[in-house]
């Protein structure tokens, strides 16, 4: 698998004459496995054509702001949700000022105050401007705000002059931009994470089920196994191919997934049961198939056993991060299953929605502990699983 496989990274090219180094780094993403759109200034077309990296990023090529069709589509608020990394190459001098300022009088600068992905850019200007103050300062401040700056490279400019500030070569950027994505925040640290439905047995050819698809955990599991943990991800049926370097137990029925989470929790440091597992099985389950028998047929069912409270009661020192899907009172449902199954913290969120949620690539969901929320917005389930990794590592000082 490829560095950077099922990532969807939004290339954004200012003005400048580094602009047709651009068309190098989309296929240079591509190489590493990336899904790429771009996104250009009005200025940028001046120097390289649209329709080049519409024929290399194999996605239609955005401008406007104002484009009433793109808005129908895929407009700028969804570009800025479906983003796991925003990369702007090159950013010329002008767009970094208004990104420090927080303009947004073009689509990019749009996407860049609206997106909640990892942000970076690769200044490209003349010496003399990538030295002035304010071309200086306006670069500390993104760094403050959490923006990685790549480069920029030094030797002969375009103008003839000498010195830092040709943007860094395409192989470089997208080297770091890997990078960003392995960040270590769970080095040496052992995360066992339940993902998908469970299947309850009614005979041999039916069986009581839900509609996850996996796609949360999944998306957990690669973002704890590029943060550096050692990852065991436990998993009822689904169609999605597990993340490299993690250890996959394929279970079916909510006693198998029990089994399996109790053996693996037992020397783990983090257990998430983002699962969907059946509350209810069958008392018994039929040895043939059944058949119809008149109108109606009832079928007796009894209480699975909870997961999560019983793998939080056996391991005391395991940090433990449930979910809570529902359909109404959503909070109120997530605190009382917080205190119920002794949980460290909570993920909150609502299924009865069809843009988020099972099957959904896009989730909006709740952080709940003891003493605190947080909301995160609606975004990408790979941006999201990294995002609360990130929380949980920092807010509870893991």
């Amino acid at each position: 698998m490829s560095s950077l496989s099922n990532k969807r990274i939004i290339l954004g090219v200012t003005g400048g004459i580094a602009a047709y180094k651009s068309a190098e780094v989309v296929r240079r993403l591509q190489d590493q496995g990336a899904e790429v759109r771009v996104v250009m200034t009005p200025a940028a077309g001046e120097f390289i054509r649209p329709l080049t990296m519409q024929a290399l990023s194999g996605n239609p090529v955005h401008i406007e702001l104002l484009d009433s069709e793109a808005e129908a589509g895929m407009g700028h608020i969804e570009l800025a949700r479906w983003a796991d990394l925003l990369l702007i190459a090159p950013a010329s001098a002008d767009f970094i000022a208004n990104m420090v300022h927080g303009r947004a009088d073009s689509l990019l600068s749009a996407i860049h105050l609206a997106t909640p992905a990892m942000v970076v850019i690769a200044p490209a200007m003349n010496q003399a401007m990538w030295a002035h103050p304010a071309s200086l300062a306006n670069i500390a401040t993104l760094q403050e705000r959490g923006v990685c700056i790549i480069g920029p490279d030094a030797g002969i400019q375009a103008c003839g002059d000498v010195g830092p500030g040709r943007m860094q070569r395409p192989d470089d950027i997208v080297e770091r931009a890997i990078s960003l994505f392995e960040n270590g925040l769970l080095a040496g640290k052992k995360v066992v994470i339940t993902a998908g439905p469970t299947r309850e047995a009614l005979d041999p050819v039916r069986y009581i089920s839900n509609h996850s698809s996996g796609k949360m955990g999944y998306a957990l599991a690669q973002a704890a196994t590029e943060a550096g943990a050692k990852v065991t991800l436990i998993s009822g049926p689904v169609s999605l191919a597990p993340p490299e370097r993690c250890q996959l137990t394929a279970v079916t029925s909510a006693d198998e997934m029990l089994s399996a989470s109790l053996e693996a929790a037992t020397d783990a440091d983090v257990f998430i049961a983002a699962a969907a597992v059946a509350d209810y099985r069958a008392s018994t389950v039929a040895e043939q198939k059944i058949k119809k028998q008149g109108e109606q047929m009832t079928i007796n069912l009894e209480k699975n056993p909870d997961i999560v409270a019983t793998v939080s009661a056996a391991n005391p020192n395991l940090f433990v991060l449930g979910f809570a899907a529902e359909t109404q009172d959503i909070e109120s449902y997530a605190r009382d299953k917080l205190a119920s199954k002794n949980l460290n913290a909570i993920i909150a969120n609502d299924v009865s929605r069809g843009d988020v949620g099972f099957n959904a690539d896009d989730n909006e969901v709740s952080w709940i502990d003891a003493d605190s929320s947080k909301v995160f917005s609606k975004r990408s389930k790979a941006q999201l699983a990294r995002d609360i990794l990130e929380h949980m590592v920092n807010h509870l000082k893991l």
